[in-house]
């Protein structure tokens, strides 16, 4: 049987996609973001939408406030003690763009039979939205010309992975 070496620490690994995963890269912990995205703040909007049970829903909390994507602020409620609301970083909050991403590929590789339940849209405009790649200059690059794997300034290649 071979045997299976252990994949680097983040910290250990230069790729950024490793490193990113290392946070965000749970299903729980996407699921927990994409409600965050939508306003949800508290504990219990979190365990109540997802389903999820509360030692899970604690610890993936955990690791997305130790990520820099959340971060815990005390809020009360009237006649009720002291808890924490998680609310999104500006890193966090940068994160609608692998959300709009993932959303954007989900629609078009793998529809359901309905159609999207949801579509992405300028808050300001309310045209719809898709993601793209756009280079320095302002302009669309298709994804047959996008390398992730591009050297660079003063480096050397190296594998997105």
């Amino acid at each position: 049987m071979p045997r299976r070496t252990r994949e680097p620490a983040a910290e250990e690994t230069r790729c950024s996609i490793g490193r990113a995963l290392e946070i965000i890269g749970d299903r729980w912990n996407l699921l927990i973001l994409r409600e965050a995205l939508n306003g949800e703040t508290r504990f219990s909007e979190f365990k109540d939408r997802l389903h999820v049970a509360s030692d899970v829903l604690t610890q993936r909390l955990s690791v997305l406030v130790e990520g820099g994507v959340l971060e815990k602020r005390p809020y009360r409620e009237a006649g009720a003690r002291s808890r924490m609301a998680y609310h999104l970083t500006p890193a966090g909050r940068e994160l609608v763009v692998i959300f709009g991403a993932l959303q954007q590929w989900g629609d078009q590789h793998c529809p359901h039979p309905a159609g999207p339940l949801v579509r992405r849209g300028s808050r300001t405009s309310g045209h719809a939205l898709r993601v793209t790649f756009v280079d320095e200059d302002g302009q669309e690059t298709p994804i047959d010309d996008v390398d992730l794997g591009a050297p660079v300034e003063g480096g050397s290649a190296r594998p997105v992975a």
